[in-house]
């Protein structure tokens, strides 16, 4: 008997799904990649950066930090693609967007499957009267109800297209969040090294200046010239060498910034126990690629894409509400007892069902709008965000360009104080010339050697934001590198992941 219950439950939910499903339809908008008109007509060269494929070849932007041909960065950025804490946080993200998937996904199949049931023991006594009695017995009954709304109107599948939209746009959030950090890594190196260079620097001007200061004090001692000279000496001197302790403080604050992105405590980066030497010398750069094409590319700019794909759906899940819900409804239910003359019972019940929300007072259409409008901003922010992308490689192209132009002209200008601080030192020295001009020549190569240097970093530093700013820096990777494998296992320890901490990333593809 309960067999042939359960075909025919079966049958009954099996033959109305089949009348039913052919005539769905999916209310709401279907996405379109808002189109950026201005920007077909953006035809920038870069400044004269963007390269042909004869000049130079293709630079994989995913490795652009090889340009510069330094192991101790290369390894430092690998490291904070393991442990940078911003970085595992993206990977999280992405986990949670495939939970919210996987919930949008299970409202296809029934959303009622409930099972009751209970038993009783039951003893009866009754005494006096014509028939005095005496009985037990036990009683049961357990029942199964189904119930399972049909996406008649494409509610349920409006909602999985707007979570996998969401779902895709953790994933680009977190090549975005490689695109940063691979940036920020190598900004933070570079500055260090900078800053090493002026130390170096500092600390030559100062013992310049202390042999200066000694021999104006000896010149003084022997009474052939006035305490002034030794004075002004003495002030430039310690003028100088105050500098050392800022910098120093600011080479740690650097240090300690580059640690915190590889996930370590300040004191923990031996890798730059053996950083030394000139900061690099970088080619003329030649960009492969339309500058647009790479500009919408970038991780960023998808992310901002698939929140508008995801925004879309949610019009179609408020517009469903305009129309009734279509369910099919079943239970099985088995009563019985023990008694002799009792029969077991057997009832099934299934058919059907609408609900309609025919007086909602505004709450649907308003539910409406309020998706319109956030779509709309969506669309407002995918514009701004292609704008500012576009300023931000602009920016960083102008950058790369003049800062090499002004290194140019500060190494030249460098070349001619280190000249005059030659020619002051010798004429004093002959009788020539007063002290004051060597001071004044000591002081022009010190700062004219500053600029040098700080021109040198602020060069490096643009080619990394121009790098940055067409999206370079990110590459694919899998579960199990954006999530430490311990902190797998104690995700494991807590809750069932199934396959999900292992299971592949998707490959970003256009909305």
């Amino acid at each position: 008997m309960n067999g042939v219950l359960l075909q025919r439950v079966a049958r009954s939910f099996l033959l109305a799904a089949a009348l039913t499903l052919p005539a769905c339809v999916t209310v709401g908008p279907d996405f379109q990649e808002p189109d950026v008109a201005w920007l077909h007509e953006w035809k920038s060269d870069l400044y004269g950066q963007v390269g042909q494929p004869e000049q130079q070849a293709q630079t994989d932007l995913r490795f652009w930090t090889q340009l510069f041909n330094d192991p101790v960065l290369s390894g430092l950025i690998e490291t904070a693609r393991r442990e940078n804490p911003s970085l595992q946080i993206a990977g999280l993200r992405i986990l949670e967007s495939r939970a919210l998937l996987g919930i949008a996904g299970s409202g296809r199949y029934p959303q009622l499957q409930r099972a009751t049931g209970g038993a009783a023991y039951v003893n009866e006594q009754q005494s006096g009267g014509a028939a005095p009695r005496d009985q037990s017995f036990t009683s049961y009954q357990t029942g199964f109800e189904l119930g399972w709304e049909l996406d008649f109107w494409g509610r349920f599948r409006r909602s999985i297209e707007s979570a996998n939209a969401a779902y895709l746009a953790s994933v680009t959030t977190q090549q975005d969040v490689q695109v940063l950090l691979s940036a920020q890594v190598a900004d933070l190196y570079y500055a260090y090294r900078t800053t090493q260079k002026r130390i170096e620097m500092t600390r030559h001007n100062v013992a310049l200046q202390k042999r200066s200061l000694d021999i104006t004090q000896q010149i003084f001692e022997a009474g052939e010239d006035s305490e002034l000279d030794v004075q002004q000496a003495r002030t430039q001197y310690l003028s100088t060498l105050a500098v050392v302790p800022e910098l120093e403080a600011t080479l740690i604050r650097l240090r300690n910034a580059l640690a915190a992105l590889l996930g370590r405590t300040p004191d923990n980066l031996p890798e730059l126990a053996s950083v030394a030497g000139e900061l690099p010398a970088i080619e003329p750069l030649a960009i492969q690629g339309i500058p647009s094409e790479l500009l919408l590319r970038r991780p960023d700019i998808r992310s901002s894409a698939w929140r508008i794909a995801a925004q879309s759906a949610q019009i179609g899940v408020a517009k469903a509400d305009y129309f009734p819900a279509i369910s099919l409804l079943g239970t099985i239910g088995w009563s019985g007892s023990s008694l002799d003359a009792a029969s077991d019972t057997a009832r099934l019940v299934a058919g059907p069902a609408l609900t309609w929300n025919l007086f909602d007072y505004g709450r649907i259409r308003n539910n409406v709008r309020l998706q319109d409008a956030r779509l709309q901003q969506a669309i407002v922010l995918f514009q701004d965000d292609v704008l500012q992308a576009a300023r931000e490689i602009d920016d960083a192209a102008i950058g790369v360009v003049k800062t090499g132009e002004q290194n140019l002209i500060l190494k030249e200008s460098l070349k001619a104080a280190e000249r005059s601080l030659d020619l002051a030192n010798t004429q004093f020295q002959e009788g020539h010339a007063d002290f004051q001009r060597v001071l004044d020549s000591q002081l022009a190569f010190f700062v004219q050697a500053e600029r040098e240097l700080q021109s040198q970093g602020a060069h490096v530093s643009a080619v990394i934001a121009l790098y940055r700013s067409i999206g370079g820096g990110w590459t694919d990777m899998s579960m199990e590198q954006m999530i430490p494998e311990s902190m797998r296992d104690t995700m494991r320890s807590r809750t069932s992941w199934g396959d999900l901490l292992e299971e592949p990333v998707p490959v970003e593809s256009k909305p």
